[in-house]
């Protein structure tokens, strides 16, 4: 439900990675949550705060450069992560930004051993501590040729089959997934338009396969991001550390 008698709306920080790229359902989804939207793209020169003391967490999107790249706003993107660790304050990390999360706690991120991709809708399962905390959808949106090792002492809550870490939660308010759960139908089609030639990559699906996924799996997915922002930046740490508690007694 939306916030009440905010006099002013909190802020999340959205940082995205082109000059035409959007927070798509993430951003409708926090708004309708009675958040405001702080976006930021810093591969453009916009500065990332340097405390999240005036917002109340931050997401971090996907894009086609690496993690691994080193253009100077991906190492400064992966150095300002101190920020919220330090802070404890609410974050998740969406592909990329997954990536950058991984790299920020001491992992690496690199291609397939086989140079498979996901490119498309592929196969999700919960670990029993995933389950703990949210119920999962079977089926989740890819687009990506690389991934990261799961951090030391965080927390493993989806895998896959290509990639076996889709999903982790360090501490009580970092949190990665693999995964697309922001993407409106318009935002697929213009992925499956400019991110056709990847097609022909080890493991992708074909456009056709991306637009009949979502009409079976998506409706599911929507409901899990809803859910999952809530987990984040509603329900915060004591849900967090309930449901992990939860889990532990399993």
């Amino acid at each position: 439900m939306p916030r009440q008698g905010l006099a002013k709306k909190e802020e999340i920080l959205i940082v995205l990675h082109q000059e035409r790229s959007s927070p798509g359902r993430v951003g409708h989804l926090l708004e309708e949550k009675g958040f405001a939207l702080d976006i930021r793209r810093p591969v453009l020169g916009d500065p990332l705060p340097e405390t999240l003391a005036g917002h109340a967490g931050a997401v971090v999107f996907g894009g086609p450069m690496s993690a691994n790249d080193d253009d100077d706003f991906v190492k400064a993107e992966i150095d300002w992560l101190s920020v919220p660790l330090k802070e404890n304050k609410p974050y998740l990390g969406i592909c990329l930004g997954a990536q950058m999360l991984a790299r920020k706690l001491g992992s690496a991120v690199a291609p397939h051993r086989e140079g498979l991709t996901e490119i498309g809708w592929y196969p999700l399962e919960a670990t029993p501590e995933g389950q703990a905390l949210i119920d999962w959808p079977a089926m989740v949106y890819h687009f990506h040729r690389e991934g990261f090792d799961l951090p030391a002492g965080a927390a493993l809550l989806a895998t896959g089959d290509a990639y076996p870490n889709q999903a982790f939660r360090y501490g009580a308010n970092a949190w990665g997934i693999q995964f697309h759960g922001e993407l409106t139908r318009a935002m697929m089609h213009r992925w499956v338009v400019h991110g056709a030639h990847r097609f022909v990559l080890p493991g992708a699906q074909q456009g056709r396969d991306h637009l009949d996924g979502r009409m079976r799996h998506d409706a599911a997915l929507r409901r899990w991001m809803d859910g999952f922002l809530d987990l984040i930046f509603v329900g915060g740490e004591a849900k967090a550390d309930t449901a992990s508690r939860k889990a532990g007694a399993a």
